[in-house]
């Protein structure tokens, strides 16, 4: 037959479970654990108070709104200037709240005097029409666009081009002459610019005849971030001709101009 089974006491277990705890509890191992993982706990909090950034830096890294998103930059000085060749950029024309703006790519889209209709295009399919509309595709992508221009001596082209800027603010307003045949001279005058205005892992020149899938581009480039001096594009082959006596240097600097990449600083 089976052993009968054993009987314990209920109360007699819950006694000695208590006289165990009361021991554990007024123990000086025990006081001292709790001690040490207080003290613990107080650096832990103290630390990452010290750590965490002040609330205008915190700030400073979402797009700021309460700023005009189109700027007018200027570069080049007159010969006799003091510090001639300096990148300077007046703060109130910076993007961000301080400084330069911190992005992962900085877009900039050249156009023109004559491509009313093709910004137009733009803006109604994969670029956003109005400023919030940007911040928040920024916010998003982590990719900063505007249309690149630079300025004319035609009065008539320059009302229209503020009445856009008005309209759209999406705008990086050049300090040069809007020509074709200067090409490259505003291809390089935008890359200054953008640098000065835009803490940037990547600087994107493309034209106004395209059409982006913003996070696609998003995607490309964020899986590009961990290797330094990407360059994508496409790549002229040759030495860069930069005598002005050379009858086909426009045409060559040009090619040059026109390519659309993307590169690290």
């Amino acid at each position: 037959m089976p052993s009968s089974p054993k009987v314990f006491s209920s109360s007699a277990a819950a006694a000695s479970r208590r006289s165990s705890l009361r021991r554990l509890l007024t123990s000086p191992t025990f006081s001292a654990a709790c001690l040490f993982f207080g003290f613990a706990g107080f650096l832990a909090a103290a630390v990452t108070i010290a750590r965490a950034p002040a609330p205008d830096a915190a700030r400073g890294r979402c797009p700021d709104s309460s700023r005009p998103l189109s700027v007018s930059v200027a570069w080049d000085r007159r010969p006799g200037d003091a510090g001639a060749g300096a990148v300077e950029l007046p703060a109130d024309l910076s993007t961000g709240s301080r400084g330069r703006h911190k992005v992962m790519a900085f877009v900039g889209i050249f156009t023109g005097f004559g491509s009313v209709g093709r910004r137009r295009a733009l803006r109604r399919t994969w670029l956003p029409a109005d400023r919030q509309g940007l911040l928040r595709l920024e916010e998003a992508t982590g990719l900063a666009f505007r249309f690149v221009i630079g300025k004319s001596n035609d009065k008539s082209k320059m009302a229209a081009l503020e009445r856009e800027v008005e309209e759209y603010d999406d705008f990086v307003l050049l300090d040069l002459e809007e020509e074709y045949s200067r090409l490259p001279y505003k291809t390089l005058a935008f890359f200054k610019a953008s640098y000065a205005l835009f803490d940037s892992d990547f600087y994107v020149k493309a034209d106004d005849d395209i059409y982006l899938r913003p996070d696609r581009l998003s995607l490309l480039l964020a899986k590009e971030r961990p290797h330094p001096q990407t360059y994508i594009g496409c790549m002229k082959k040759g030495p860069v001709f930069t005598d002005p006596k050379l009858k086909w240097l426009v045409c060559h600097l040009m090619s040059y101009a026109k390519l659309s990449f993307f590169c690290f600083p």
